[in-house]
């Protein structure tokens, strides 16, 4: 007899070919499990005031020193800074940990926030439900 015949008739490998085939067969049997819905990139020229931000990516071209805010809404620390893509420029609000988290050349991602209008200029900010992550400093 081989040793390649001694091989392919071993137990072990005879249990770990039916233990792959039964995940397998499992993996068949299950229902196909649906990805997570990937929220298509707004860029800055389709914001809309007052309107919800699904996700936008941006570089930041410069954040403003912090200033610490006491209101009946908020209390803690406020930056403002300016960020771009490819269709052009706006303005954010970074609010608490997010201060400090975001540097002047760092591309961010923002989901789930918030557009507005102040001064004359569209803003954009997580809000109180959206999220801020850094993507490449």
């Amino acid at each position: 007899m081989s040793v390649s015949m001694i091989a392919n008739n071993s137990p072990l490998e005879h249990r770990q070919r039916s233990s792959r085939r039964s995940i397998l067969r499992e993996m068949g049997r299950q229902k196909a499990r649906v990805s997570p819905k990937i929220t298509p990139r707004t860029r800055v020229e389709d914001l809309i005031p007052n309107r919800p931000v699904g996700r936008i990516e941006l570089l930041i071209l410069r954040r403003y020193p912090r200033r610490t805010v006491m209101s009946k809404g908020w209390k803690g620390s406020v930056a403002a800074a300016c960020g771009r893509d490819e269709s052009g420029l706006i303005g954010l609000v970074l609010w608490g940990d997010q201060v400090d988290l975001v540097r002047t050349g760092d591309i961010i991602s923002i989901q789930g926030g918030w557009c507005r209008y102040t001064h004359g200029q569209k803003v954009v900010s997580t809000g109180r439900t959206g999220r801020l992550s850094v993507l490449e400093a």
